[in-house]
């Protein structure tokens, strides 16, 4: 037991400079400038990779990156990007870009159990010494899957990151990376030479400019936390429930798709009961049937124990992140769900920074206090029985689900 908590913590180390990046508006510009900068490695993964404009500008800058001789990995997965324009592949291709699209539906779609276990997390590198991690894939902010051009772009965040952490989020994706071509390939030969393709080519690297000597020791403290289907199979939600049961506070979680299993939830209700402050920022608009309506089978006993529950309005919540006692924060791209708890690669980072929580936590609040709807307890229980069907059912769709996948929550 003990050993299996201390695995759930991630490495923090001082060194590092944390940028937060709220929505595309932010991240994109700050990303195209480290890819127009980058000398000699990218490596990118992005469960959606639209062909929109800015899709367009990030295939455009890997495939520039790739002709100057720049190593570039693109990895996107096969639900969220299940095709690209050709001409994109074509380009990427004839540029030098080594791409990959994990997991595609096939012919058999979700029914093949397996299918479920996708590539959630957003991720990218720059020669070793940059990197960026979030929610936010490469898409249009003002464009949302089935509903079409948005007025308000999607709430949504990322953290630019420089220092040690950029060296542990490099080598998860080069391990992905080797398994990936490593399964693609069906003789020895050839995975030998894709293990030599996808080296970085460290030999061709600039002398050092001094940038990793700037990363001084009393830089943020920062942690990367990683979920996968071996390894880290649950260290996600341990480092959530751990953080939850040191809090004095106050505790502040936005995420797009909250449908928590029973330990988060108790968790959630002790800290409310041990006298913290505990809100949530949750979707309040539809946007898929099974996450609107699985989530509200939750509110009732949250409520009922004191949690705040404020649904966002103004637009399309998109965020995974938390503030907790302004110190610990965590941005990445793991909803506290059942497909990203237990099925999904994801990555969050952990910053133990007063400064940068407050950062977030500012852009948390003004979202609850202007955006967002608190829901009132006796009027949630009184819904019309149609809503409450509709949440029954889609709770009882999610529970067969984890069933055929062979998962308990």
């Amino acid at each position: 037991m003990g050993a299996g908590r201390r695995l759930s913590m991630p490495t923090f180390r001082s060194g590092h400079t944390v940028q937060l990046l709220f929505t595309g508006q932010a991240y994109f510009p700050a990303l195209l400038a480290a890819l127009q900068d980058a000398r000699y490695e990218v490596r990118l993964e992005s469960y959606i990779f639209h062909d929109d404009p800015v899709g367009e500008q990030v295939m455009l800058a890997l495939a520039a990156c790739s002709m100057r001789g720049v190593n570039v990995t693109l990895v996107v997965d096969g639900i969220g990007t299940p095709t690209l324009p050709p001409t994109w592949t074509e380009r990427l291709t004839q540029s030098g870009v080594q791409w990959h699209r994990f997991s595609p539906l096939g012919s058999f779609g979700l029914l093949i159990p397996g299918r479920w276990r996708r590539l959630h997390r957003k991720l990218c590198v720059v020669d070793g010494s940059v990197a960026f991690c979030g929610g936010i894939n490469v898409v249009d902010d003002h464009f949302e899957e089935d509903h079409g051009p948005q007025a308000t772009p999607r709430f949504d965040f990322a953290v630019r990151v420089t220092g040690p952490l950029v060296a542990d989020i490099d080598a998860a994706m080069e391990q992905f990376w080797r398994r990936l071509q490593f399964a693609r390939q069906a003789s020895r030969a050839a995975l030998e030479q894709v293990l030599y393709r996808s080296q970085p080519t460290r030999a061709a690297q600039p002398a050092s400019t001094g940038s990793k000597a700037e990363h001084k020791e009393e830089g943020m403290r920062a942690g990367l936390l990683l979920r996968d289907n071996v390894r880290n199979r649950t260290r996600i939600e341990r480092a959530y429930r751990q953080a939850i049961a040191r809090a004095k506070t106050e505790v502040v979680i936005a995420n797009a798709y909250f449908m928590p299993g029973a330990k988060l939830r108790r968790a959630l209700v002790h800290a409310v009961q041990r006298g913290v402050r505990v809100r949530l920022l949750l979707q309040g608009r539809y946007e898929h049937f099974m996450q609107f309506h699985a989530a509200k089978a939750f509110y009732g006993g949250l409520l009922e124990a004191g949690v705040e529950i404020h649904e966002y309005q103004t637009g399309f919540l998109h965020a995974k992140v938390a503030v907790i006692d302004g110190q610990w924060s965590t941005v990445g791209s793991s909803n506290l769900d059942p497909l990203s708890l237990l099925l999904a690669r994801e990555a969050n980072v952990v910053v133990l920074d007063a400064a940068f929580a407050a950062d977030l936590l500012q852009r948390l609040n003004t979202a609850i206090d202007r955006d967002s709807v608190q829901l009132d307890k006796a009027q949630f229980q009184q819904r019309p029985l149609g809503q409450r069907l509709k949440d029954r059912v889609a709770y009882f769709l999610m529970r067969m689900t984890l069933f055929l996948t062979g998962r308990d929550y």
